[in-house]
């Protein structure tokens, strides 16, 4: 990978030195489908691309990427370059430029199996084989020679060779000539990482959105494997709606023609933003019954990748840096139009309790960093696509909307895309529209909130006299760095009935360490203080005793679903944060899950009470504490509604606690039939769910996990069965998966990610402990031999953080230690893992105290 790297200096130079005005590829696929040309070799495709630029600044040389395995020739200004002398493996070496220049490079480029650059899956169903490209941020040059950084935009011209009998999608509208080659319409000025590839014998669904004189041709697709299950229309309803509100909001009709949506397997990302052919993880295409929290999720995904097409494609930021300017707002944007323009309108719960969960989570790593980060390669760039760009920036751009005014921020947002149509920008230039739109100072308000990094806690802290008024209310602010907060505090009392429910509220600006609510003096004594009710700024809430309380034996009264859901987010933040113990938090859980109305939630909660008996709980309290888990999940299955998504969403919580033989018992009656729940339909999926578990106990062996695939034999099958095989208790088992993901590259990136997670089980962690210090003696060789998300996801998967003693914190202290000069994007890795790891023991030492 060093080699492979591209640093912000370099870029920066290289942008001074030329503009691009042109760019031409042509792509010979034929190669995907037979056998390869070397038989077990790497499998190649031909790649011609022709490059038009001029030189704009000082100096006669320059680079272009490319990262393949041959390059045939190399051809400046009609002048033959000898490709063994220019070509290094990932950049070929340009000199003697001229004014304007043409560059035509000729490459056998690799088909990927990592998800990156030109990904080749084969589906194992019916043997069909399906391709598309995925380059954010770097990998357009392992599929053509460009110049790989964002602010070197041009229009491009694809035509694509493909196999008899398939179709190839890409940027722009295409067709095939009489020759059978795809041709396909010059791109507006795009910057490489969002053109994309689709190729294949694709199911492929169309629809138009039609808005007056606007007319836009809608495509969807998705294996044919999967076509049985695809629900297009849903799709087109959520693209349609995006499409009005962006819209109406905007006023800058969308720029990109034609608007495909593709779904394709083994994808590493949720989606991505390709102007005219977005690509989206094929999981979002249920095979089974699922809740309405997985359709909002897609929902959400689909608005999100839309809002990209403005912000992101039509104005982009010159490096990645300024990368939240275009994923802070689509993660804010899709959001804001999901709770506006869908029926999920209660988005902004879901927000509230999962995406910011993810923030704070992110910005108390020792990687926290700035909104506006320091990204000095793409190394840096790759790991940044992290809580902090996506949910901590949709964070403060929620805040910013309250704080320059709802009108203020989108006229801001209709003048930065018309001032910089198909440019780039920097953080400057969109506060300068805002400044100018809502007359408010966005120097400082940046300086506070893009330009730090860190969360703040805000507490209450009340007085009372003798009648039980408040004589005052004040917030106190902790943290590095204290920032102006607009926060709303809500006082909450019991009612006739046992309902908790709001009777006051205050909105007040929080500055400094400590600021007095006036207007909620003389107010009657409440049962719950809650600070940032209706979640208006990005802060962790902490409670007064006397709220604490409350919520422990009144939580599941709170009325209203957004406060709710920012009581379970701040007890789960004292709970990650070592002051509440865990198994406080499991009986908070288990005493109120069952009563949450949001599933979204309910399902956030099941996945924090099993994160806080993994890792949180005292290890001799955990036994017991999945126990009470198992007893509480199997509980509420039982008198959930036939039928409903509380049932399906318990179903899959008991099947993950599940820890007794009468537990596996129930689990083996309703994988062969012989146990029923009313109401409770197993399907395939879900049959997945209650098989893992018993994989992972000894209770399902490679014979019954065979039985299964043959069952569900499809590419998802064989994710789930790689898992399931991995999950098995046995030490050849491990060192087989150990094998398989470290010492060879024979698995695709999705294979990869399911034999990781089937070999972490957290009821093995004895079985796995022998693997604590071969993890520390292979990363660097790994990080250095393989492709950076295969890279990312071992270091991260594999790191042994169930080995939960202070003798692995040391042994990663030691490591650190002794690899100073290690890439820096893996020591981040490894200090991110080490401060989990740490926390995990503080919380352990909490909850030990308690029990």
């Amino acid at each position: 990978m060093p080699g492979e790297n591209l640093s912000r200096d370099e870029a920066r130079e290289r942008a001074e030195l030329l503009s691009v005005d042109a760019y031409e590829v042509a792509l010979d696929l034929r190669s995907a489908v037979g056998e390869s040309a070397d038989g077990e070799g790497v499998r190649t495709f031909r790649s011609v691309t022709t490059i038009r630029f001029r030189r704009t600044g000082e100096g006669d040389s320059t680079f272009v990427d490319l990262i393949a395995p041959a390059v045939t020739s190399v051809t400046l200004n009609g002048r033959e370059l000898d490709p063994a002398a220019v070509f290094d493996g990932a950049r070929i070496a340009l000199d003697g430029l001229a004014d304007d220049n043409v560059l035509v490079v000729d490459a056998q480029c690799a088909y990927s199996r990592t998800g990156e650059g030109m990904h080749r899956f084969v589906d194992p169903e019916d043997g069909e084989v399906y391709l598309y490209t995925q380059y954010e941020p770097a990998d357009a040059r392992r599929v053509y020679a460009n110049f790989e950084q964002p602010d070197l935009k041009a229009p491009y011209r694809f035509s694509v060779t493909a196999p008899e009998a398939w179709t190839v999608w890409s940027n722009g509208v295409g067709e095939q000539d009489a020759d059978g080659v795809w041709r396909f319409a010059e791109t507006a000025a795009i910057s490489t990482y969002i053109t994309c590839v689709v190729a294949g014998p694709y199911h492929y669904v169309t629809d138009t959105y039609t808005r007056g004189d606007i007319e836009i041709p809608l495509g969807a697709m998705c294996r044919k494997g999967l076509a049985k299950h695809f629900d297009a229309d849903d799709v087109f309803l959520i693209t349609k709606q995006g499409f009005d509100f962006f819209h109406d909001n905007f006023d800058y009709p969308y720029p990109f023609g034609k608007y495909d949506q593709a779904f394709v397997p083994e994808y590493n990302l949720g989606a991505m933003e390709n102007p005219g052919m977005v690509t989206f993880r094929e999981e979002y295409i249920y095979r089974g019954k699922v809740t309405q929290a997985a359709y909002e999720r897609r929902a959400n995904v689909i608005l999100h990748e839309m809002a990209h097409m403005w912000f992101g494609d039509l104005v982009t930021m010159v490096w990645w840096d300024d990368l939240w300017l275009k994923e802070s707002f689509a993660d804010f944007m899709g959001s804001f139009s999901l709770a506006e323009a869908t029926r999920f309108t209660n988005s902004w719960v879901t927000f509230a309790n999962n995406r910011k969960s993810w923030a704070y989570r992110a910005d108390q790593l020792p990687s926290t960093h700035p909104i506006t980060a320091d990204i000095r390669d793409l190394e840096d760039a790759k790991l940044n696509f992290d809580g902090i760009t996506y949910a901590k920036g949709a964070s403060v751009l929620k805040q910013l909307v309250a704080y320059a005014g709802r009108d203020a921020f989108l006229e801001g947002a209709r003048r930065y895309f018309k001032r910089h149509a198909y440019g780039n920008t920097r953080l400057a230039d969109l506060l300068s529209v805002l400044e100018e739109t809502s007359g408010r100072d966005m120097k400082t308000w940046a300086k506070s909130w893009l330009q730090t990094s860190g969360v703040n806690a805000l507490t209450p802290v009340v007085t009372y006299d003798a009648e039980g008024l408040i004589t005052e209310l004040a917030v106190t602010q902790d943290g590095d760095e204290l920032r102006p907060h607009r926060a709303a505090v809500g006082l909450y009392r019991l009612s006739p009935e046992g309902e908790l429910v709001r009777y006051a509220r205050a909105e007040a600006d929080v500055t400094g360490a400590r600021t007095v609510v006036a207007e909620l003096t003389g107010a009657e004594r409440p049962d719950l203080v809650l600070v940032n009710d209706d979640d208006l700024t990005y802060c962790k809430i902490r409670f007064d005793e006397g709220s604490l309380t409350t919520l422990r034996a009144h939580l599941g009264d709170i009325t209203d679903p957004l406060a709710r859901a920012l009581c379970w987010s701040a007890l789960w933040n004292l709970t990650r944060d070592g002051l509440m113990p865990a198994r406080d938090f499991v009986a908070i859980a288990l005493d109120f899950a069952g009563r949450e109305t949001d599933i979204g939630v309910l399902q956030m909660v099941h996945a924090w009470a099993q994160s806080a008996l993994t890792h949180y709980a005292a290890p001799a309290w955990r036994e017991e504490g999945g126990r009470l888990l198992a007893e509480g999940g199997l509980r509420e299955l039982r008198v959930a509604a036939p039928g409903s998504e509380q049932q399906l969403t318990w179903a899959r919580f008991f099947a993950a606690t599940a820890s007794s033989d009468a537990d596996f018992q129930l689990l083996e009656g309703l994988l062969d039939g012989t146990a029923k729940i009313d109401g409770l339909d197993v399907d395939q999926e879900l049959r997945w769910a209650l098989l893992a578990p018993l994989a992972a106990h000894g209770r399902a062996d490679e014979e019954r996990i065979g039985a299964e695939l043959s069952r569900d034999d499809t590419a998802t099958g064989k994710r789930h069965s790689v898992r399931c095989l991995a999950s098995r208790p046995s030490e050849a088992v491990k060192a087989q998966a150990w094998a398989a993901v470290v010492e060879s590259d024979a698995l695709s990136n999705a294979l990869v990610e399911a034999t990781i997670a089937g070999f972490v089980q957290p009821s093995q962690r004895q079985l796995i402990a022998p693997y604590a210090p071969k993890y520390f003696e292979v990363i660097e060789r790994v990080w250095a031999d393989r492709s950076i998300q295969i890279g990312m996801d071992v270091v991260r998967g594999l790191f042994p953080g169930l080995q939960d003693s202070p003798e692995t914190l040391a042994a990663t202290d030691a490591w650190l230690a002794a690899h100073p000069s290690a890439a820096p994007a893996l020591r981040r890795l490894v200090l991110e893992a080490r401060d989990d790891l740490a926390r995990a023991l503080r919380a352990q030492a909490c909850d030990a105290a308690a029990g």
